[in-house]
């Protein structure tokens, strides 16, 4: 385990010192307050349409939450309206966590970052599943269709400011990890699953497949 590890499980506090300490924070900033212009206007838009990833956070109907990255090449997050922003769904592991959240809750948010820039775009709202022909084909990525879309209406929206960006030093790379810092993700799921070394090697390969193969359609 790495060594900022604590050897004790941290103090926690009980409901009203957590209540105590939330209180105890300056007020929000008059900027801060009013960021949030409840649409996307077109500095936002133009951040979405050059953004290649966004991480959606939703929840299902007991709020148990999920966070997940998607990512495409620019253009293929579709600002529709000052409301709306519409998000493929491509091949992934059919555990379908967003979609099946959203079929019981229809509550999401999303984070947009665009590479070289700290700042980030935040949005939240209500989300709708579309198959729509005109939109997933203004979604296809080498001529390979999303299996649906996403379609978010928007009730909030803003910049973020660059602070957390510039602590991890995200666009620098001065916390990159050398190749081979991890084992493949084949073979991690395979240790924690105990698999055995044969479908480990398996697993590695099914993964070098998807990863070549399956990134805008499923492979067949």
């Amino acid at each position: 385990m790495p060594d900022s590890i604590l050897p004790r499980a941290p103090a926690l506090l009980d409901a009203a010192g957590a209540a105590a300490l939330v209180a105890s924070y300056k007020p929000v900033s008059k900027g801060a307050a009013l960021k949030d212009i409840g649409r996307i206007d077109p500095h936002m838009a133009r951040f979405i349409g050059l953004s290649p990833i966004c991480l959606i956070a939703t929840a299902d109907a007991a709020g148990k939450q999920d966070v997940t990255p998607r990512g495409d090449p620019p253009g293929s997050f579709k600002v529709l309206d000052e409301h709306t922003v519409a998000l493929a769904d491509r091949p992934g592991n059919n555990r379908l966590d967003t979609l099946r959240n959203l079929l019981e809750n229809p509550e999401i948010a999303l984070i947009f970052l665009l590479p070289g820039t700290n700042e980030t775009v935040r949005l939240a709202g209500t989300a709708r599943l579309s198959v729509d022909p005109e939109l997933l084909a203004s979604m296809a990525v080498q001529g390979k269709e999303p299996h649906c879309a996403v379609v978010v209406q928007v009730r909030q929206a803003y910049l973020h400011c660059a602070k957390a960006l510039l602590r991890s030093r995200l666009w620098t790379g001065d916390y990159v990890q050398p190749k081979g810092t991890f084992p493949s993700i084949g073979r991690m799921i395979g240790d924690q699953l105990g698999m055995s070394e044969e479908e480990k090697q398996q697993r590695e390969a099914t993964t070098e497949i998807a990863y070549r193969d399956g990134l805008w359609a499923p492979i067949k």
